[in-house]
C-alpha cells in the first residue's frame, strides 16, 4: 500500500480536527442547562457569571463547569472585568449543528409533502374531481 502524501495527511488531520470540534458542539448543546445558558446570552447579551447563576438551581462550581465546556466548544467567550468574569455568546460554531441537521430537515419536509399529496388524493377519491356533479 502506498504511503500517504503530505497533502493527504494534512487533509486527514484537518478533517479529524473539524470532526472533534463538531463533537464538542454537539456535546455542549446536549445538556439543557448549557442550552439555557446559550439562550440567556443570546437574548440578554454578555452577562457576568453571577447574573447567569441567578437563573439556575445549582452551585456556582457546577455552572462554572458548564461554562468551561461551552467555552471549550467555542460557543462562549470569557472576559475578565475587574473581579468579574463576563460571558458572551459565540454562535458561529452552531453552524455545525445546522449543517448536520439540514439533510434531516429536507427528509422530514419531503415526508410531510408526500403526506399532504396522499391526503389530497384521498380527498379527491372521496369527493370526486373538482366541480364533479356541478353543471353550468
Amino acid at each position: 500500500m502506498p504511503e500517504p502524501t503530505a497533502t493527504a495527511t494534512a487533509a486527514t488531520a484537518t478533517a479529524t480536527a473539524a470532526d472533534a470540534f463538531t463533537v464538542d458542539v454537539f456535546t455542549a448543546v446536549a445538556n439543557p442547562a448549557r442550552r439555557e445558558v446559550l439562550r440567556l446570552l443570546r437574548d440578554g447579551g454578555p452577562r457576568p457569571v453571577g447574573e447567569l447563576a441567578e437563573h439556575f438551581d445549582m452551585r456556582r462550581p457546577s455552572l462554572s463547569e458548564h461554562l468551561r465546556l461551552l467555552k471549550d466548544a467555542g460557543l462562549v467567550t470569557e472576559r475578565r472585568v475587574g473581579r468579574q468574569r463576563w460571558y458572551a455568546l459565540e454562535a458561529a460554531p452552531l453552524r455545525a449543528l445546522t449543517d448536520w441537521l439540514a439533510p434531516y430537515e429536507r427528509f422530514w419536509n419531503d415526508r410531510i409533502d408526500g403526506l399532504a399529496d396522499l391526503l389530497d388524493a384521498e380527498r379527491d377519491d372521496i369527493d370526486g374531481p373538482p366541480n364533479a356533479g356541478h353543471h353550468d
